[in-house]
């Protein structure tokens, strides 16, 4: 999460810049022709496509386009199968990584994350676990005051600042949501990857969150949104990429991309489609 005042100067407890960025590295993601096997399906069939460090991008499709298979093989739950020569799928330019090292890269945000992984915390104590990738705050890991400072600074960032002392286990799932985002952002990671953001939230709650995820994007972070609802696309997301049956069926600039006709193609049904203060709704 970069200091929106002062964007090269992030807010990170060694008050240091990260010196990655769009002009100097390789992709944040890379697919190339990468198929996956469900069984004997083919929940991705041949995707490539690539997100560089500092996009904001959104992968949109139906229920079982392969939206959830993509985001596994990133975090390794899924592993591809390759049936071509040359096929890939890098992050950062390395085929081959560790999850937890990760972390200071690419802040991974799903909703099964919190109420299935953290039980017992406080939300300060689930958010400072973000600094050892670890389920919760145990006796063995040393929490240093820069870490404190920091998971407090992010905290009063996304308007939850109030919840640090409550217990995981009280608040609302749009409250958990941001809480685990939260999680992530302690790391300053160059990208946030979000899976279907807004999921199980009541209309309030989806709109505080995609409030947040705005002042995340404008602070300089890149959203990678994974989403099935149109009005998740914040305004600042700027390339849309379609998937549908594995496939990648349409990529490019959000105008371009996000019309009734392309719509109701890859949902399977006439659309209509409106803009309103740079968000799009269909129905």
């Amino acid at each position: 999460m970069k200091n929106i005042e002062n964007p090269t100067n992030p807010t990170n407890p060694t008050n240091s810049t990260n010196s990655t960025n769009s002009t100097n590295s390789p992709p944040l993601i890379e697919y190339k022709d990468v198929t996956l096997m469900r069984g004997s399906r083919k929940a991705l069939d041949g995707i490539s496509l690539s997100i560089s460090v500092g996009e904001h991008v959104a992968i949109l499709g139906p229920n079982g386009a392969g939206k959830s298979s993509l985001i596994k093989t990133i975090t390794r739950e899924l592993h591809t199968f390759e049936e071509t020569p040359g096929s890939y799928l890098r992050i950062l330019g390395k085929e081959r990584w560790n999850v937890m090292e990760l972390r200071n890269q690419l802040g991974i945000v799903s909703p099964e994350a919190v109420k299935s992984r953290f039980y017992d915390f406080s939300c300060l104590e689930i958010v400072l676990s973000g600094f050892f990738g670890s389920a919760g705050i145990w006796a063995y890991q040393e929490v240093t005051a820069d870490m404190k400072k920091k998971a407090k600074e992010v905290m009063k960032f996304l308007g939850i600042f109030h919840l640090a002392g409550t217990s995981i286990d009280e608040i609302s799932t749009g409250e958990s949501r941001l809480v685990t985002i939260a999680r992530s952002l302690v790391n300053d990671p160059l990208a946030m990857l979000l899976d279907e953001p807004t999921a199980s939230l009541d209309p309030q709650a989806t709109r505080k969150l995609r409030r947040r995820l705005s002042k995340i994007a404008a602070g300089g972070t890149g959203i990678v949104m994974i989403t099935h609802n149109l009005s998740d696309i914040i305004p600042e997301i700027q390339r849309v990429i379609l998937i549908k049956g594995g496939k990648v069926v349409r990529d490019g600039a959000k105008e371009s991309v996000l019309t009734a006709e392309t719509l109701s193609s890859l949902f399977g049904g006439k659309l209509e489609l409106v803009r309103r203060d740079g968000y799009y709704y269909c129905w």
